[in-house]
């Protein structure tokens, strides 16, 4: 347990050399626990790796078998962030590793399988967890497809809302599941779980052509287009960016309820397809102040509905329009 602080350190006024967090089987030293990582909010590296302890049961079957990119930020939000694939040679032995291939070699990427390296990682100030969407035994077959919805200057998150909305509705139509993330930063992914029967190239295809009917459907609220200056229709009203670039050998998306690098400590966070009739939802709607609340109440992603799916059947009900 923490010592109550006003600053950020113990009662005293003395900073600690080290505190433990006790994850499943194991009890992890946390180095200068009360080091402030986001300034203006006093949350410390002690509460960071306290959240994960918490978020652990929920956030660890939708992180097991994934090789991960740490993002680091050991001098805080206000700090240099270090995007750290490699796993360092100090990092203990029981933190498993994967190797996976990359241009011109390899790369030893962490594997998060258990509570203790959620906060391991917390403790070396990796804030967020980012994927990949394979697992690393089949590292070029993605059992997961990623729709980021960007909103562009001139919109508001009710258009990206509405904009989720649609994807959910197309994928009803090719019979792909979809679950929702607020990313805690700008916007929301819609995730299809797929069965890994088939690889990026094909997985990607298939993005691309969902994205293009739905802009197509929707032309004065929808794009593709990668040029932000291309996003804004004539009017100036912002178009909501459907972003399917994640879904490639080794890109990474953000892992949920991992804490991102912005004031308050916002949480990406899963919701119920309900919650787009929300208006008061944003992207940054939980932090790691308020996540205990949300933990408190079922699981959004609760439920038989991560059984993966066919990209191929799901492209051949793609329509031609």
């Amino acid at each position: 347990m923490k010592g109550d602080k006003a600053d950020g350190r113990p009662h005293g006024g003395r900073a600690k050399d080290e505190e433990t967090v006790r994850a499943g089987r194991r009890t992890v030293a946390i180095s200068r626990p009360d080091k402030v990582l986001f300034p203006d909010d006093g949350i410390t590296k002690l509460d960071v790796a306290e959240h994960y302890e918490a978020v652990a049961p929920r956030a660890l079957p939708h992180l097991r078998g994934r090789p991960l990119m740490m993002e680091r930020h050991p001098d805080g939000i206000g700090g240099r962030p270090l995007m750290q694939k490699n796993a360092p040679d100090y990092f203990p032995d029981w933190v498993r590793t994967s190797v996976q291939e990359k241009a011109g070699g390899k790369v030893t990427h962490v594997v998060c399988d258990d509570a203790a390296t959620l906060v391991y990682l917390a403790g070396q100030a990796s804030l967020t967890q980012h994927r990949w969407l394979s697992r690393e035994d089949s590292p070029n077959d993605p059992d997961l497809l990623i729709v980021d919805l960007d909103p562009s200057e001139g919109a508001d998150f009710e258009d990206v809302r509405w904009a989720a909305g649609r994807v959910c509705a197309l994928w009803d139509e090719l019979r792909l599941p979809a679950r929702l993330m607020t990313t805690g930063s700008r916007g929301l992914h819609v995730i299809a779980p797929l069965d890994g029967k088939s690889d990026y190239d094909a997985v990607r295809d298939f993005a691309h052509r969902a994205a293009e009917l739905l802009a197509d459907r929707h032309p004065d609220r929808l794009t593709t287009e990668q040029r932000k200056a291309d996003r804004p229709t004539k009017g100036g009203r912002g178009r909501i960016y459907l972003d399917v670039q994640r879904n490639a050998y080794a890109q990474t998306a953000v892992a949920p309820y991992s804490v991102r690098a912005k004031p308050g400590a916002p949480v990406a966070m899963p919701i119920t397809r309900e919650e787009l009739d929300d208006p008061e939802l944003h992207a940054q709607r939980w932090t790691l102040r308020t996540a205990p609340e949300r933990l408190a109440a079922a699981d959004p992603w609760s439920g038989d509905g991560w059984r993966g799916r066919s990209v191929s059947a799901a492209a051949k009900r793609l329509p031609e329009e």
